[in-house]
Formats: structure tokens, sequence, C-alpha cells
């Protein structure tokens, strides 16, 4: 169920990186900029449409997958909290996107890894110590995790905007992609 919510931010992934390549390939790089700008605000829509939505039907879908109680209610309540990560998780995978169509994956890489080791993990456990009878607290370890890449992703962004090493950055990737 989780896979199908985040069909749309990960669909983005694959879209920025693909258009801001063929713009970067072109020279254009301020229209790789707003490709990655369009498929943000496309995801953050998306993710707070669904997230919403998610806060009254969850329940409902929830028990599309099980019929015990038990699984409904505590599945209701993690997805509950979990679910807003769809509007996280769709600005860093667009940030992703376009830091790939730059050649600069390693920025993705790390970013994720920060996510887990720095929120994700601690996160979850100390929900799960914390709050033994609910897995509401636990699902917001994913939002947590995302939004921190949001802010890695958003400083990346700035220093290849604004950073002393930008022109070279954009040159590089002009006269890679020609050759």
């Amino acid at each position: 169920m989780i896979s199908l919510f985040f069909l749309v931010p990960s669909s983005m992934l694959s879209t920025v990186s693909a258009l801001s390549a063929q713009n970067i390939g072109a020279g254009k790089h301020e229209r790789a900029s707003q490709t990655l700008l369009c498929a943000m605000s496309i995801t953050v829509s998306y993710g707070i449409i669904i997230s919403v939505l998610m806060q009254f039907l969850g329940g409902s879908a929830v028990h599309l997958f099980s019929d015990n109680a038990d699984v409904v209610r505590l599945g209701s309540q993690y997805l509950h909290s979990y679910i807003w990560d769809a509007i996280f998780a769709g600005i860093h995978f667009c940030f992703s996107g376009y830091f790939c169509a730059y050649g600069l994956s390693g920025i993705s890489f790390m970013h994720n890894l920060a996510a887990i080791i720095c929120a994700r993990i601690p996160i979850a456990y100390l929900a799960s110590r914390q709050y033994p009878d609910t897995l509401f607290p636990m699902g917001f370890a994913a939002p947590a995790g995302s939004f921190l890449s949001v802010i890695i992703c958003t400083g990346a962004f700035m220093w290849m905007k604004h950073g002393k090493h930008a022109e070279k950055l954009f040159t590089t990737s002009r006269q890679t992609n020609h050759d």
C-alpha cells in the first residue's frame, strides 16, 4: 500500500532526472531548475492531498489488506503519521533526480544515509521504546528523515547555484554532455 502512495513522487524523480539532463545538455540550466521546481509543486500538492485523505480513510485503506481488528487499528495509527512523508519524500526525490542529471548522485546517497542514521532509525527506535502500545509516533520517523533530506538537498542546491564552484560545475556538465 505504501508503494502505491509513492508512485507519483517516485515517478517525479525519473522525470526530473530525464528532463533536467536534456536541458543541461542543451546548456539551459535555468530550465533544468524550473523543471525541478515544477515537479516539486506537483509532488507537494499530491502529498498534501493524499496525506489529508488518509487522515480520514486510513483505517479503510488498511482494512483492504486485513480483516484483523488489531492490524487495522495499529496499521491505521502508523499510516496516519507515516503518510506525511509523501510530502517531504516528494521533494527530496525531485532533488535526487536533479542531482543525478548533473552527475552528482553522491549527494542523493549522502542525504539518504544521513536521514537513515540521524532520523529514521533513532526516531523509530525511541518511539517503539517510549510508546509500546501505539504505532502512531513511530510513523513520524519517515517524515522526519525525509525532512532532514530536504534540508540537506536544499543546502546542496544552493551550493550548486550560488557557490564559488557553480560556474565550473555548469560549464563542466555542459562540456561533458556535448562530448
